[in-house]
């Protein structure tokens, strides 16, 4: 197994008691609102086990990576565990690969153990196990190796053989827009064959972009799910034949129509005990992320399925806004994550780091101490965090959002920096940085298009005394416009102050902005003691 010591999680946050989310789908009076996840889980798979709902989604160059959510009404979501603790190849991984890692998985449940598939476009497809999703999981298996594979789905059929479908990333292998499927042995362990193309898109007029297929069987027939058109403006189709090989016939079943949900993009078809059926898509919301919707789902008189809201009757669908909740067992209002007082030192669940990170980049504070202690790791480049690995952060949690900590800077031992960040290709932050002679300065910085080389503005900046504790704060308001505050720390109801300028927030590669924290020594440094520490991190709406 991979240590998961080496992340530094506090794995008990799963099972604390909820706190206020800056979004609740859940509206307490038998509806629920999309998306049920205002988060970046991107490309969700989801299954049902028993009474329980289970989740995974994309997490690219982030770590950990494939986060497990539950849920027993498939509105109301907790955050549980990340089912890769570090990317592999380990080496690789260790800097920032933006775009690249983890892309969409396929969960499954099959023979008393979990599964999921998941594909790196540049090795290969990958699967790992667990008996328990919230335990540990197999260190990962290498299926498939090769570059542009992508999106892989399993099907264990009722005659023992095993399958695999995937699609392919164009800018790894040249090709895109078509499904291949492998037979698999039924352990996991291998494919048995090259595999063959059962769905082309080209032959198919006007259709572009075929991808994310998930691999079904109902009533004789094999069913693959999967969107095109691309992620921003496309739909959601059906594919379905009497035999595995095909031919497959086609049909969109979701479309964006009339509504705000543009291009319904891949997800999951899941059931209730009770018989209804339902289907988890994403919607890309650049600097959002790729959020989390909930849709209806049934089946028509001719065999094919129906999402959404199709109120002309034609068989696509459109995305609801709002709907009666799944007839399940009533559940208390829950969403992932967001606000963490640090308990025992170690940030909860929803942090990631964007590199497979160190042992030491969490310092271990006395006894059960709260609060975050990060060790000021070297700068690998002068002028940007774009290669930083050790920023820890989070999703964006809601259309709008405050988030809001504390944080005192010891730079005795070396020059550092450290503060609250909101980050995407074009980043801001505020915080507090040392310079020589023992001095501190409170600092706001931007910084433009980082994944082109741009470097950090210093926007404003102000004397701060050495070890004073300064409060910060950002604001994001729905149309993404991010303004940052401060004010001494001293336990008072002091007003918080504006600093420096607005900055609107960006997406980054494939996935959505981030706020979190970070603490860097300057480039070239060797390692020292110095250290940021961190009071309780609030996201509130």
């Amino acid at each position: 197994m991979i240590a998961t010591s080496l992340i530094g999680l506090r794995p008990e946050i799963a099972a604390g008691p909820a706190a206020a989310s800056p979004w609740v789908a859940d509206q307490g009076d038998g509806t629920y609102r999309n998306p049920v996840l205002h988060a970046d889980y991107s490309d969700p798979d989801a299954i049902r086990v028993g009474e329980d709902y289970w989740m995974t989604s994309s997490s690219f160059g982030h770590v950990p990576g494939l986060p497990i959510l539950h849920s027993r009404d498939l509105v109301n979501w907790t955050l549980v565990n990340h089912a890769l603790p570090a990317l592999v190849p380990t080496e690789h991984f260790s800097k920032p690969r933006h775009g690249e890692g983890v892309w969409a998985p396929a969960l499954r449940y099959h023979a008393g153990r979990f599964w999921i598939f998941y594909p790196d476009p540049d090795f290969g497809l990958y699967v790992i196990t667990a008996d328990d999703p919230r335990g540990a999981w197999s260190e990962p298996h290498l299926l498939l190796p090769g570059r542009g594979l992508i999106d892989p789905c399993p099907l264990w059929d009722d005659d023992g053989r095993a399958w695999l479908i995937h699609g392919w990333a164009k800018s790894r292998s040249g090709i895109n827009n078509r499904l291949t499927l492998h037979e698999m042995s039924p352990d996991g362990a291998r494919v048995l064959d090259e595999g063959r193309v059962v769905i082309d898109g080209d032959q198919l007029p006007g259709w572009r972009t075929l991808e994310g297929p998930k691999l079904y069987k109902r009533d004789g027939w094999y069913y693959v799910f999967a969107p095109a058109g691309g992620v921003a403006e496309g739909y959601q189709a059906v594919f379905r034949s009497r035999t595995i090989l095909g031919p497959y016939e086609n049909r969109i079943v979701l479309a964006q129509g009339g509504t705000p949900v543009n291009g319904p993009h891949q997800g999951a078809w899941v059931t209730t005990p009770g018989g209804q059926d339902w289907f988890f898509h994403f919607q890309e919301m650049p600097a959002h992320g790729r959020v989390v919707h909930l849709q209806p789902m049934s089946w028509r008189a001719d065999g094919w399925p129906v999402m959404g809201d199709d109120a002309d009757g034609d068989g696509t669908g459109e995305p609801v806004l709002a709907h009666a909740k799944p007839d399940l067992p009533l559940q208390p209002a829950r969403e992932p994550a967001t606000s963490d007082d640090f308990g025992s030192g170690k940030p909860g669940l929803q942090w990631q780091w964007q590199g497979n990170p160190d042992a030491d980049w969490v310092l271990p504070r006395a006894g059960d101490e709260a609060g975050l202690r990060l060790r000021a790791v070297p700068a690998s480049a002068a002028d940007s965090l774009w290669l930083a690995p050790n920023l820890l952060m989070q999703k964006f949690p809601a259309p709008a959002f405050t988030a809001q900590t504390t944080l005192v800077l010891d730079g005795s031992a070396g020059d550092a920096r450290a503060g609250l960040i909101i980050f995407g290709y074009d980043y801001g932050w505020i915080g507090l940085c040392a310079r020589a002679g023992g001095f501190q300065d409170l600092v706001q910085v931007h910084c433009a298009r980082a994944d082109k080389g741009g470097g950090e503005t210093v926007v404003a900046t102000l004397p701060w005394s050495p070890g004073q504790a300064v409060e910060l704060r950002v604001e994001v308001e729905a149309d993404l416009v991010c303004r940052f505050y401060y004010r001494p720390a001293k336990g008072d109801s002091a007003p918080f102050v504006a600093l420096g300028a607005p900055f609107t927030a960006s997406a980054s590669r494939w996935v959505g902005a981030k706020v979190g924290v970070f603490c860097r020594a300057t480039q070239g440094a060797t390692l020292t003691a110095a250290h940021a520490d961190f009071g309780a991190f609030r996201l509130s709406r």
